[in-house]
Parts: structure tokens; sequence; C-alpha cells
């Protein structure tokens, strides 16, 4: 990297495929674009979610990218609030870049509090006064056509529009930039010359930036038929929203060419670059406190009831093996877990394992957490390992550092009761459901993007039949062409078929929706909102986060299985 050239412009606001149906720019192609380009920094400002924040930051600093965090954040402004939102139109929108970890933890809570204080049918945004609150670590662009100043402008309100800047600035003060964009949308143009008089007059920077939904040129199609996916529209409707080609990720010098009369728009994007100097670490795991009734230690608590436990275990079961092998072994298990600091985590588990059997809920293990005698003990398994051989290095091995994972099932019509019991003893701010996040798959892609482009339903269905969609595998479209003779024969006789499948390679895999995961459930020792992004899924009471599986391990948190398994209600019934 060291014969890279000086950076001229870099791209400060680019919609990844994390923006679900928006965005379509993959982690990996992105770090291509910036390398391509010489661009030695990004910012990726996702609508209002940092749900790709670690796997974008680490493909980036992987390539010798610098990342830039940053949110394209829903806001509403007026200095009197406006009307409720329950409509789902849009409100504007402005762009917070983080500069260190003061400002991430102020922005996680940003769009924490935007999702969890949002009404049904409300679009998630912050209010002007959580902004005042939270602005140290961010930094602000005033957000091109789609922010609150331009849609002032607009509006014909200059007065009002000069305000609200004045208010951002008294908020942000040097961390303030106007944004200007030229993709030639007549909104860019009626607004532009009154954003350079309030800049000027208010001495404040301006900034250039180019709105990026997709790579180059040659997406803008796919992109288009996945904005009306989105929409629920289709491609040929008149009065849908649309974007330009100009909306790729467009090269330093035509940047600058653009810019040519507001050079120091271009020169600020690289100044903004260096005043930002963050990316999320991998945490190590931060384990929910419990706190013993007795007032012992929670290693205390573990050993003491793992020894009484172990007694009443023998005696109702009886001994298959010396006494002496049970007791050598629960005394290395106890300090395997203690070394380790995961007593908490195993009196956790024993706590609603004793609940949920004391209710008469049916449940079940799988999995190496049966190896643990301490587990059998902490009544959490019901199988004596010593009896059948089963090692609890299989389970837990200090010498490779993994956490623990009990896979709990649940009769699937009260897992809900246990998911209550434990948000109950342990916090309702400190438990959370895991975020899962759905892609366009060949199959659906197919279907969808039939529907959009209006073709013929008879042919989206036989294609759609076609493409293979085996459970837990992913199959692309161009694999299913291959191994399928009569998709061939389609694409080959049918010119509607070869637009449909040029579209559909293009945005299958992109991701489609966030949703809930199934199982996973985590437990902070404080407020989630002060570890990770929260996010609300419309079909769950429960607070989700941001962070999938993986990415909420990263951040420190501690996930616990509570699989509804529909075997075990009917069993039970049965």
């Amino acid at each position: 990297m060291a014969d890279r050239k000086p950076a001229s412009f870099i791209h400060l606001r680019v919609k990844s495929a994390y923006s679900l149906l928006e965005g379509a720019v993959r982690p990996d192609e992105l770090a291509g674009l910036a390398l391509a380009n010489d661009m030695p920094a990004v910012a990726v400002t996702d609508v209002n979610n940092l749900f790709g924040v670690y796997e974008l930051s680490d493909t980036l600093t992987r390539n010798g990218i610098q990342p830039i965090v940053g949110v394209q954040i829903s806001v509403d402004l007026e200095a009197v609030a406006t009307p409720t939102l329950g409509s789902r139109k849009k409100p504007p929108a402005m762009v917070l870049l983080v500069q260190n970890p003061v400002g991430y933890e102020n922005l996680t809570k940003l769009l924490s509090r935007a999702f969890l204080t949002a009404e049904p049918g409300d679009w998630p945004h912050v209010k002007a006064a959580w902004l005042s609150d939270r602005a140290e670590g961010l930094i602000a662009l005033t957000g091109g056509p789609g922010g609150p100043v331009n849609k002032l402008l607009l509006e014909g309100q200059l007065t009002a529009a000069a305000a609200m800047v004045e208010r951002l600035q008294a908020v942000f003060g040097d961390r303030l930039y106007i944004e200007l964009q030229r993709h030639g949308l007549p909104e860019e143009r009626a607004t532009e010359e009154k954003l350079i008089d309030i800049a000027y007059a208010r001495g404040i920077p301006l900034v250039a930036t180019n709105d990026v939904h997709f790579g180059k040129a040659d997406m803008y199609e796919a992109h288009d038929a996945l904005m009306c996916i989105a929409d629920s529209t289709f491609v040929s409707a008149d009065d849908r929203r649309r974007l330009t080609r100009e909306h790729r990720f467009k090269t330093a010098a035509e940047m600058a060419a653009q810019f040519a009369d507001l050079p120091e728009a271009i020169e600020n994007t690289v100044e903004i670059a260096r005043r930002c100097a963050f990316r999320p670490k991998k945490r190590n795991p931060i384990l929910p406190k419990f706190v013993p009734e007795s007032g012992r230690s929670p290693e205390e608590e573990m050993r003491a009831q793992a020894a009484a436990g172990l007694e009443r275990r023998l005696a109702e079961n009886g001994l298959h093996a010396d006494k002496q092998v049970y007791l050598d072994r629960l005394e290395f298990e106890l300090n395997t877990i203690i070394g380790m600091d995961f007593s908490g985590y195993f009196l956790i588990v024993s706590d609603f394992m004793k609940w949920t059997r004391a209710q008469g809920i049916p449940v079940g293990i799988r999995g190496s957490g049966a190896t643990s005698l301490v587990a059998w003990s902490l009544d959490v398994t019901n199988l004596d390992p010593i009896r059948f051989g089963l090692l609890f290095e299989r389970f837990l091995n200090p010498e490779r550092v993994s956490m623990p994972d009990f896979d709990i099932d649940f009769c699937q019509e009260r897992r809900d009761e246990v998911v209550h019991y434990v948000r109950d003893k342990y916090g309702h701010d400190r438990v959370a459901h895991i975020m899962a996040l759905g892609s366009l798959q060949a199959r659906a892609a197919v279907r969808d993007v039939g529907r959009v482009l209006q073709m013929p339903l008879g042919l989206v269905d036989r294609i759609a039949k076609l493409v293979p969609n085996p459970p837990g595998k992913q199959i692309s479209l161009a694999d299913a062409i291959e191994g399928e003779p009569r998709l061939q024969q389609i694409a080959e006789q049918e010119p509607a078929a070869e637009r449909l499948f040029a579209v559909v390679e293009k945005v299958e895999g992109l991701y489609r929706h966030a949703s809930t995961h199934p199982a996973g459930v985590v437990i902070g020792d404080r407020p989630l909102d002060e570890i990770v992004p929260l996010y609300r899924d419309p079909r769950s009471e429960m607070p989700v986060t941001q962070f999938d599986y993986e990415d909420a391990e990263k951040a420190g948190l501690v996930k616990f299985d509570f699989l509804g398994l529909k075997t075990l209600t009917v069993i039970a019934k049965a």
C-alpha cells in the first residue's frame, strides 16, 4: 500500500446490501471498488441500522481500507413536533459518522431509542432533543436532497431552514457539514444555491457526497427492480420512486469534475475521513450477572449447589463407578468452569431449567452439554455422563477457549413462558432476541423480479418451479440453469426470460428483511443498548439485537438457545 496515491475524494455515503432492498453494494464489492479507485477509506451509511458493521469493517480493514462507521438516520428536527408519521411516509434523514468509541456508543443509543419508542406503523426516527444529548463523537452531514434542511428549502421556508442549521450548529459545532449532491435531480438544483449561502453565512464547511446505492452503472436496472420489490410496485409504473444511473460508486476524478466549481466540498471528504478513527473490535464475553440469594459469590454458590446436587442425583440414580471418580470429575469440571469465569452462565441456565421443569413445561437438551457432570448436578441435564463414558472436554476445554453452549429445546406452545421468566428475573432492558436476516434466494427472487417486470405469471411460475430450493442449502440461479436443461431451453426461447435471469443473478443473495432468530436470546450484565444497537421486530414484543448470531458474540454478548420444538409439544400431548 506504500505506493498508493494521496486521496483526493472519499465516498461518505454508501448504502450496502444491509440497507434492506435499498442498497445493493456487497462488502467484498465495496472493498474492491475502493481499492480500484485508490480510496484509502470509505463510509458505509446504511438506512437506520448497523446490521453489517462488523462484516463491513472487517472486510474493508482486511483489504487495507479504513472503514468509516455511519448511518443514514431518520430525524424529526422541526421546532414544533410534526404530526404522527403513521402513514409510513419516510421522514427526512441525516448522515451521522462515528469519530471514536463515544460516538459509536451514542449512535447505538440513538438507533435503539428510535426503534424501541416508535409507535406501531410509525417510521423509526430520532428527535432533536435526543441528538443534543448524544452528539459527542459524531460528525453530522445535513442530509442532501432527502435531508430536513432541504425539505424546508423545497417548501420555500428559507428562514426556518436557516434556523434549523443554526440549531444543528449549536449541537455539533465544527462537526457539522452542509451536504451537497449532484445526481441531476431537480430538487438538488432547486436548493443548492440556498444551501451554499447558508453555509457561507454561518461559516459551515461544505461537503460533496454521492448517494451510492449500487456499485457500477450496469447494476442500475437490477437495482431499479430491487426498489420495486421493496415498494410493491412495477418497473413500468410512472408514479414511483426512481434513482438515476448517477447513484453509483463514482471515481474520485468524476466527483472532482462534477464539483470543479466547489473544490473545498471535495477536499472536505478527505478531511472528514481523517477525523474518523473507529471500527468495532471483538470484545471478550460480557457475562450476565447471577446474584445468589444466599449472599455467596457465584463461584461459591455453584460449588455448593453442584455438591448438593450430585449427592441427590447419586442417591436417586445409584453409582456407575467408584464415588471418588464422581467427586474427582466434579472437582475438575468446577475448577475448569470457574477458571474460565463461566459460573454465572451455568447458574443462570440451571435456574431457568429448574423453573421450567417446576412449571411442567416439556424441555430437552441436545449436544455436548450432556457431557458435563456439573450440568447433571445442577439439573440442567438428566443424563449421568460417567455412566455413559462421556468426556467433559467435548463441551468445555481450557486449551480451546469458547463459550459453553447448551442447545435447549422447549415445548413450542410454552417457550415464551420461559423467555418471559428470564426477562422478569434479569431485566427487560437486559434480555433480547437475536436478529436473523433473510435474503433473496434464487426461487423467491425469480418470483419477485418476474412480478415487478410484469412477466406472464405462467412463465414465471414454470421457471420458479424448475429452480431447486432444498432446505438449508442455497443454490444460485446460475447453478440451477447449468443443472436443468429445461431452464436453458426457456432462456433460449423466451426473450423475457433472458431479461429475468439477468436481473435475478444480480440481486439474488441480497438481504430482503430482518426478523427474529427462532432460538437465540442474549442476556447482558447492563442495559443492552450500551453494548449493541437494538431493533424492533413488529411481530415480537421483545427488542431484537441489530446483530446476528455471530456478530452478537463478537460484540461480547452471551447467547442462550431457547428453541421451540413442535415434537416436544406433540409428545407431551400424546
